[in-house]
């Protein structure tokens, strides 16, 4: 509100006892010199008075915050982010408390998911060189063998393990390259509408169907009517695919292993359950992290397949998850139907 007075600025203030003391000190002036007797002592006494004034003055409104803001930057710059800094004041300073304050918390923020990328950077790390050792040392192995082994057609069968050693590990650096993109954000959907129905049908059948493996009853539920999204297909069919790979290895012998598509309220409902072990509550939410191993079973097989779904998932804003049920664990996701 204007004709309002305030002492909001540093500025202002220290204008403002330079003025009264101004003022203080012509008034004692005259005082002084109208005094007869004693004048020389009122004018000494009045000079050290408002000289004892404005320092303090100085000191609580200058001095003081500048030294707290002065404290505050030197714990910053130290990474110490326990104390914020408490000045109050409606002015420059004040508004730079608060700046530094923000400043701090963003700055701890930042420190936490740093520290926490590298812990999962070294965590990645030992996961990856513990994958690639086992099929390191069958290719030194075989390749021992093959140096000196005579019979050919010896040598055929440990050139073959060879080789498919080497492309088990460069699918995996394939694998976790694409999910570092995936989490990195440098990966863009490539968006399009097509029936998903059709796309859960090609995937069953690619790898359930015409599987020569099969040990296991397959059931499915999909709906008769076309039903179309709008959505990355290549992406969906790397999720519906690493699911249906991940249930399949896990069903028990002989097992169910369903599929189920289902409509409602404009959302398509994907399940897919496998008979079998059942997974430690607190460890379901760990199904969906890289290299994850637990309680002896095979989930996941090489740590990846459910990470990246998770991710690709993650990207849409898709609602995911596993669940136990009364004989084996079912795995599930959501997504809009289009028009």
């Amino acid at each position: 509100m204007r004709g309002v007075f305030t002492l909001r600025t540093v500025r202002k203030k220290i204008l403002m006892l330079t003025k009264l003391g101004g003022i203080a000190l012509i008034f004692s002036y005259i005082l002084s010199a109208r005094l007869s007797v004693g004048g020389d002592a009122v004018w000494f006494l009045s000079v050290l008075l408002l000289t004892l004034l404005i320092d303090f003055f100085m000191g609580r409104f200058i001095s003081k915050p500048a030294a707290e803001l002065n404290a505050s930057a030197k714990r910053m710059a130290n990474l110490d982010f326990s104390a914020s800094c408490t000045v109050a004041s409606a002015d420059e300073f004040g508004e730079l408390s608060a700046s530094l304050n923000t400043m701090s918390a963003n700055l701890q923020e930042a420190l936490v998911r740093l520290e926490t990328s590298l812990a999962e950077r070294k965590e990645l790390v030992d996961s990856l060189s513990h994958e690639m050792k086992t099929p390191l040392g069958i290719i030194r192995a075989y390749a021992e063998g093959l140096q000196d082994e005579t019979d050919e057609a010896r040598r055929q069968k440990y050139a073959q393990v060879i080789v498919s050693e080497v492309e088990r590990m460069n699918g995996l650096l394939v694998t976790l390259l694409d999910l570092s993109a995936l989490e990195s954000g440098t990966v863009n959907l490539d968006v399009t509408r097509f029936d998903f129905v059709e796309l859960v049908e090609t995937a069953a059948g690619r790898l359930l169907i015409d599987a020569p493996d099969t040990n296991f009853e397959l059931q499915y539920e999909l709906p008769e009517q076309k039903v179309f999204v709008q959505t990355d297909r290549r992406r969906m069919e790397q999720v519906l695919g690493n699911l249906i790979v991940n249930a399949k290895k896990n069903v028990s012998p002989g097992g169910v292993l369903r599929l189920e598509l289902t409509a409602e309220a404009g959302l398509l409902h994907f399940s897919i359950f496998n008979q079998g072990r059942s997974i430690p509550e607190s460890d379901l939410p760990k199904l969906w992290t890289k290299f994850y191993r637990g309680g002896g079973a095979d989930y996941s097989g090489s740590g990846l397949g459910l990470s990246i779904a998770a991710q690709i998932l993650s990207m849409q804003n898709l609602p995911y998850g596993a669940e136990n049920q009364a004989n084996g664990v079912r795995f599930y996701f959501s997504l809009p139907a289009a028009e």
